[in-house]
């Protein structure tokens, strides 16, 4: 198994679409972290305007803990497309270039071709999420020092320093968790259809609709809404909770990964059946 996830990882990075995650992340990641640099001040400013009556902020705010905060909740939910612009062509795409019978003449079972291919789209996706680590929190600590968290939600919580990485750390795996969902649908549609496109656009049409249907404040989709992995997908900000809820993170852990099995399952039994002669 070890050889053929081996195998498919050069196949993922000997195509060229594989680094636009790594591009785009690491030069939105930079623009972000220059706006800040230039005006993080007006930024720390506004965050805060609405407390400063009562409050006094001091000490060292503007930190790279605080802009990877801020990067963190604003990449997550652009992620997804990087991510399956790879996973929708890792089936799809041995489809088009007519690869698929000289695939299965190998002396390996379907089962292991498929999950040597899934397990290399998931070392993708998380690595998509290390990366991002890496630009965010590493970069910006070089660049902005650390300091205190200031975290504003439904509650002012301001972390001390030796209690920030740890949750940083959990926070990045458990977007790793999330965006190996995303890379599980689009590894299901990449099955499904014969071009990259499909499953590429498919995918992030679900999460839009998936996450539009979320928001809505009706009995209806609220009935839904516990079914939606969309749902799901920012538990990462539990882990900045004071005091964190364990269970409601492990609750939401086994959901996304019921649904990342689902997926993959869904995926095996289609493929297993797949006519590739015709």
């Amino acid at each position: 198994m070890y050889t053929l996830v081996s195998i498919e990882l050069s196949k993922i990075f000997r195509k060229w679409r594989t680094y636009i995650g790594f591009m785009a992340i690491g030069g939105m990641v930079a623009v972000i972290q220059l706006a800040m640099y230039l005006q993080g001040k007006h930024f720390l400013e506004r965050l805060t305007q609405n407390f400063e009556q009562n409050f006094v902020f001091v000490g060292n705010l503007l930190n790279g803990y605080l802009i990877s905060y801020f990067i963190l909740g604003s990449l997550t939910i652009h992620i997804p497309f990087l991510i399956v612009l790879v996973a929708g062509d890792l089936l799809a795409g041995e489809a088009t270039a007519g690869t698929y019978r000289m695939l299965i003449t190998r002396p390996v079972s379907r089962v292991k071709l498929i999950s040597a291919k899934f397990l290399a789209g998931l070392i993708y996706a998380n690595l998509i999420v290390l990366w991002l680590a890496v630009v965010s929190l590493g970069v910006g600590i070089l660049i902005f020092g650390v300091g205190e968290l200031l975290v504003i939600r439904d509650a002012i919580i301001i972390f001390a320093q030796n209690d920030i990485l740890w949750r940083f750390a959990a926070a990045y795996l458990l977007a790793g968790l999330s965006m190996s969902v995303v890379c599980a649908l689009g590894f299901l549609f990449s099955s499904l259809v014969e071009n990259a496109i499909g499953p590429i656009v498919t995918t992030m049409t679900v999460i839009i609709v998936f996450t539009i249907f979320s928001a809505i404040n009706i009995d209806f989709f609220k009935t839904i809404k516990p079914y939606l992995f969309t749902n799901y997908m920012s538990t990462w900000l539990l882990v900045f909770d004071d005091p964190i809820d364990y269970h409601e993170i492990i609750k939401n852990c086994l959901v996304l990964a019921a649904h990342i099995v689902g997926f993959f399952s869904s995926t095996l039994f289609i493929f297993k059946r797949k006519d590739i002669l015709s």
